[in-house]
C-alpha cells in the first residue's frame, strides 16, 4: 500500500495506523537495497541526508545536496525505481555543523545549506537549531531553537518559490537521541513528557506566526520526540508503551500531526510496529543498514578466504582495521577501553562508526577485489551455514557478492516496511 508523508497524520487521526520508513544512508549499496524495495512494492522510498553527511560545503561525504540527489537519480535508474515514490529528505539541518562559530556566522551557514537543500529538491526539511554556538549555552531554550527554526524555514519558503519546486514539508522538535547513537552503555531512556511535546509545537506556531509564514507551519506534519529508545556501542534501549503512554496520547491534544522517531535501529519489528501504532509514524533507520552492510560484507571475506586460495586471510577487514586506525577522528571519541575492547568496537558496535569509512578509495578497492575473486563462484551451502546462514539460498549457484549484501540489507528495510503496515 502507498502511504505518503502527507497522509500520515490524517490517518492516524483516522485509526489507520501506518508509518513510513526513513532510509538515513550515503551508502550506494543501502540506497539499491531501498530503491529496489520500493520498485517491488510501489511503497515510498524516503530517503534522507543529514547536516554533516551532505551540505552545500560538501560534509563528510564531499556531497552536495546535489550531489545527492543526482546519486539517488542515477541508482533509481539503474534499480528502475519510478521516480515518484521517491522522496528526499533532509534531517537535522541546522547549525550544528558550524556550531563551534558565533552563531550568526554558523546560522548564515545553516540557511545556506537549507536553500541548497531546497534547490536540489528535497522536500523533506527537519529544523534543528537547538545546538549552542560559541559562546552560547549548549542547549538553547525553546525560544530560541523555534526563532532560528522559522529563520531557516523562510529560507527554504523562499528557496522553494524561487526554483519551482514543490512546497516543503516540515518536521519541527529536537528532543532526539544523539546522531549515530549514545557512546556509552545505556541503562533506560526517558520519554519526552507530553508538557515539553506540547511547549514545542506553541512555541514553534508563534515563532512562524511572527515571521509571517504560517502557510509553513500549516505543512509541518511531524513532531521530533523522544520514545525512550536508543543504541549505545553494545546495548539496545527497547521501546517500552507503557513508558510513553502519556507522550503518545498528547497527539489527540495537538492538530493533525504525527511523531518522528529516531534512533529506531536494531529494535526488531515488534516495538517498531508499537511505535506506529502509537503514533511514531516515521521511523528513521541508518546505523542498522550499514551494520548489515558490513556483517554480509565481513561474512563475505570469510567466505572467500576459506574458499579462494589467492584471495588472503580476511583482506577486507585488515584493510579496514588500518584505514580506521590511520583516521581515527571518526571513532576515537566514542569508542573507550583497552586496544582490544577499542578494536572490537571498531568493527562490531551498534554505533557502527565504520560506515564512515566505506566511501574511502582503500576501502572500495578492497570491497571490488572481494567481489571480484567471488565473482561466478559456487558456494557450498556449508559455507554459508557457517558464515552467513541468511545467505543460503545463495548456496551453489553462481556468486554476486553485491547482490548478496544488497539483499541482506533489503531484510532490515522489509522488516521496517512490515511494522508500518504497508
Amino acid at each position: 500500500m502507498r502511504v505518503t508523508i502527507e497522509d500520515l497524520p490524517l490517518l492516524h487521526r483516522q485509526g489507520k495506523k501506518l508509518g513510513v520508513t526513513s532510509v538515513c544512508s550515503a551508502h550506494p549499496l543501502v540506497l539499491k537495497a531501498a530503491l529496489r524495495h520500493g520498485r517491488d512494492t510501489g511503497t515510498t522510498v524516503l530517503i534522507e541526508a543529514t547536516c554533516n553527511q551532505v551540505n552545500h560545503l560538501g560534509g563528510y561525504t564531499g556531497m552536495t545536496p546535489s550531489d545527492f540527489a543526482a546519486m539517488v537519480e542515477t541508482l533509481a535508474v539503474t534499480e528502475q525505481c519510478p521516480k515518484d515514490l521517491i522522496v528526499l529528505g533532509g534531517d537535522h539541518l541546522g547549525p550544528n555543523p558550524w556550531k563551534d562559530r558565533d552563531a550568526e556566522e554558523a546560522m548564515g551557514q545553516a540557511q545556506a545549506m537549507v536553500d541548497a537543500y531546497v534547490r536540489a529538491g528535497f522536500r523533506k526539511i527537519h529544523l534543528d537549531a537547538s545546538m549552542g554556538c560559541k559562546g552560547e549555552p549548549i542547549a538553547l531554550d525553546d525560544h530560541t531553537i523555534a526563532e532560528r527554526a522559522a529563520r531557516l524555514a523562510g529560507v527554504a519558503e523562499r528557496a522553494a518559490a524561487e526554483s519551482g519546486g514543490a512546497s516543503p514539508i516540515y518536521i519541527i522538535g529536537t528532543e532526539v537521541p544523539p546522531p549515530g547513537g549514545a557512546n556509552h552503555a545505556l541503562d533506560a531512556i526517558t520519554p519526552t513528557g507530553p508538557v515539553a511535546a506540547r511547549q514545542t509545537h506553541a512555541i514553534h506556531a508563534k515563532a512562524f506566526q511572527s515571521a509571517g509564514i504560517e502557510d509553513a507551519f500549516s505543512r509541518a506534519i511531524g513532531l521530533v520526540v523522544q520514545p525512550g529508545v536508543e543504541f549505545g556501542n553494545q546495548n539496545v534501549i527497547f521501546y517500552d508503551r507503557v513508558k510513553a503512554h502519556a507522550l503518545a496520547a498528547t497527539l489527540s491534544e495537538l492538530p493533525p500531526l504525527i511523531f518522528e522517531a529516531h534512533s529506531t535501529d536494531y529494535q526488531g519489528q515488534g516495538p517498531l510496529r508499537e511505535l506506529v501504532e502509537d503514533g511514531f509514524a516515521i521511523l528513521k533507520v541508518g546505523p542498522e543498514l550499514t551494520f548489515k552492510l558490513r556483517e554480509a560484507l565481513y561474512a563475505l571475506d570469510l567466505i572467500a578466504s576459506d574458499m579462494v586460495p589467492d584471495y588472503g586471510e580476511r583482506p577486507l577487514y585488515h584493510a579496514m582495521e588500518e584505514l580506521m586506525c590511520g583516521a581515527a577522528k571518526n571513532w576515537q571519541s566514542h569508542y573507550h577501553g583497552s586496544d582490544d575492547e577499542k578494536r572490537v568496537l571498531r568493527h562490531y558496535s551498534y554505533s557502527d562508526r565504520i560506515r564512515y569509512y566505506w566511501a574511502s578509495a582503500q576501502a572500495r578497492t578492497a570491497c571490488d577485489r572481494l567481489f571480484k575473486m567471488l565473482k561466478g563462484r559456487k558456494v557450498p551451502a556449508t559455507l554459508f551455514h557457517q558464515h552467513m546462514p541468511s545467505a543460503a539460498a545463495w548456496a551453489d549457484l553462481d556468486c554476486d557478492g553485491e547482490e548478496i549484501v544488497i539483499g541482506r540489507v533489503r531484510q532490515s528495510i522489509e522488516t521496517y516496511e512490515r511494522a508500518c503496515g504497508t
